[in-house]
């Protein structure tokens, strides 16, 4: 029994013949007969009584409309839906997007799309790049924009924009130069994104360059955003990492210098999804809404570039 059978069906009870049901359906007559006697045989019952000027159902008839009716007004309506989420007049995107989203002019993304499609709903997702990672590798999350490093396997990674990472200090002077990882370790640390802890990308490529020189890196407080860290800096109470991003951002706290590490360290923003996943048009339309927005950020600013 097919969808094609059961439309076949539907039309000649509708409209008492098979010539009328093949010009309703725009097919031949001799189609639609052949359809409906297939039909019959599946079924092993009659559905029509064929008399000289009408179709009369029969009880089979009467009993399988329903579900003709049923089966065939699905498939409708899937094809509807998805005919309306490639047009972007319905369904769901889910994404991810940076902790510190507002500092990539990326704070108002949902309206901007929102505002272009309005019948799509949208779960944007804002917790640490390492959390958002493993959330995409589990399909809970479609795709997002991440900070580099990240552990998980069978993501299909493109990487964007670079953001130079700089050590933010209120007693560190000028003529101390750049912050090499030997300073780090023996630092008073504020960090952010206590959650993640050492999950965290940037704070990931910190402990690994401690590690390497043999030494390690033990934060005196944990919190989990950078302007609560960033408050703490501007009363003295240790020094802490932002992106170069964040330092240029008109909200920076006066009173807090910031300098380059001896060894550079970028933070590599990058579009993440799963591997061989399927992106609804939703998510990819919003994808390159953020690409845009990000790329947008890229200028003539020393220690930005785009990664590509």
């Amino acid at each position: 029994m097919t969808i094609v059978q059961l439309e076949a069906f539907l039309a000649a009870l509708e409209t008492g013949s098979f010539t009328a049901a093949a010009v309703h359906l725009d097919t031949t007559q001799a189609s639609v007969s052949e359809l409906v006697a297939r039909l019959e045989r599946e079924l092993g019952a009659r559905l029509f009584t064929r008399g000289a000027r009408r179709l009369v159902p029969t009880a089979a008839a009467q009993a399988l409309r329903p579900h003709a009716e049923q089966a065939v007004g699905a498939v409708e309506s899937g094809i509807e839906t998805v005919r309306a989420l490639n047009a972007l007049d319905g369904g769901t995107c889910t994404f991810g997007v940076l902790r510190n989203a507002a500092y990539y002019d990326l704070a108002d993304l949902v309206q901007r799309f929102h505002r272009r499609h309005p019948r799509v709903k949208v779960r944007l997702v804002g917790l640490n790049s390492a959390v958002v990672a493993e959330a995409i590798a589990r399909g809970e999350v479609e795709a997002g924009l991440l900070v580099l490093p990240i552990e998980e396997s069978g993501l299909t990674i493109t990487p964007l924009f670079r953001d130079e990472v700089l050590y933010a200090s209120t007693r560190r002077l000028a003529a101390d130069g750049p912050v090499s990882i030997e300073d780090v370790a023996a630092a008073t640390l504020v960090l952010y994104d206590a959650h993640a802890g050492w999950k965290d990308p940037t704070r990931r490529q910190l402990l690994e360059r401690a590690q390497l020189q043999g030494l390690s890196i033990d934060p005196v407080i944990e919190v989990e955003h950078v302007e609560t860290a960033l408050s703490l800096v501007a009363t003295g109470a240790g020094d802490t990492i932002v992106s170069r991003t964040i330092a240029e951002s008109p909200s920076f706290p006066p009173g807090i210098d910031v300098f380059p590490f001896a060894e550079p360290i970028y933070d590599t923003i990058a579009l993440v999804h799963r591997e061989g996943a399927y992106l609804s048009p939703a998510t990819r339309r919003i994808a390159g809404l953020a690409r845009e927005t990000l790329l947008a950020k890229v200028g003539d600013h020393a220690g930005r570039s785009r990664a590509d």
